[in-house]
């Protein structure tokens, strides 16, 4: 048995005496069947308390039976959420919901450790193919990725070079998602799951990307070099998806970046 699979074992073992608690379920990688010896262990706790104190401290304990805790994080990130890492290095997750609060949850996504009131049969199959960026959450990143392109005739302006470093990474976060919506893929997992999310094509993009350093030449042929690798897919992708380009946008940032004498449109 696996030292994860024991760790599971001991936490559902710990709660399998509360009646409070209705489900206990695995969820994230662990949930779907695509874990590996890095992954956390993400639970979903289902109980009439939801995100109570009572039940928090209840999963605490039973943390505690796999080790010393020497991180906590109690309902801080988002109001049902509760991060744990113990003294080995054990990421625990668990989201803390009321049974009228499984609304964006599926049986493709959950292993049922503990199910009194089949909680599970009752969820939707889902597993389906992947659902597309909400149109106006592409239309925010690419506002976003061109607003902090802009940016760097204030970082010239400044000589704001670290800052520059640090919008360039931003930029850098972005294309990533937008590659990530170009692959389609029907589970994206949590934030260390790239490899899978994205071709071997486009891996090879982000890898050649040249890394910006804190000075003003190495900025700018690093903000071209990822404008031009971002903003044809982005339009590619907008006009498929029927979202409108902010073409006036994009071209008063060109004329701001070509009148600060850093960037011509390419």
């Amino acid at each position: 048995m696996s030292d994860q699979q024991q760790q599971i074992e001991t936490i559902a073992g710990a709660l399998a005496g509360d009646e409070r608690i209705r489900g206990l379920f695995l969820s994230g990688s662990h949930g779907n069947g695509r874990a590996d010896d890095y992954s956390d262990i993400d639970f979903l706790i289902v109980s009439p308390e939801g995100a109570s104190d009572a039940v928090a401290e209840t999963f605490r304990e039973a943390v505690a039976g796999c080790g010393e805790i020497v991180l906590w994080r109690d309902r801080i990130v988002r109001p049902a959420l509760i991060n744990a890492i113990t003294a080995d290095w054990t990421r625990f997750d668990a989201v803390l919901l009321k049974p009228d609060q499984l609304g964006g949850q599926s049986r493709a996504a959950l292993r049922a450790l503990i199910d009194r009131d089949g909680i599970l049969d009752s969820l939707p199959e889902g597993g389906g193919p992947a659902r597309d960026m909400p149109p106006a959450r592409l239309a925010y990143l690419i506002d976003e990725f061109i607003r902090v392109l802009g940016l760097l005739h204030l970082v010239a302006g400044r000589k704001e070079y670290l800052n520059g470093v640090t919008g360039w990474f931003l930029l850098r976060g972005q294309l990533i998602d937008l590659m990530i919506e170009e692959t389609g893929a029907p589970d994206r997992g949590g934030a260390l799951h790239l490899n899978r999310l994205i071709s071997p094509a486009q891996q090879a993009e982000l890898a050649a990307l040249p890394l910006p350093a804190p000075d003003l030449a190495s900025l700018v042929a690093a903000h071209e070099a990822i404008a031009a690798a971002f903003l044809p897919r982005a339009r590619a992708l907008a006009a498929e998806r029927g979202v409108p380009w902010p073409a006036a946008f994009e071209e008063a940032t060109w004329q701001r970046l070509a009148r600060a004498g850093l960037m011509q449109r390419p």
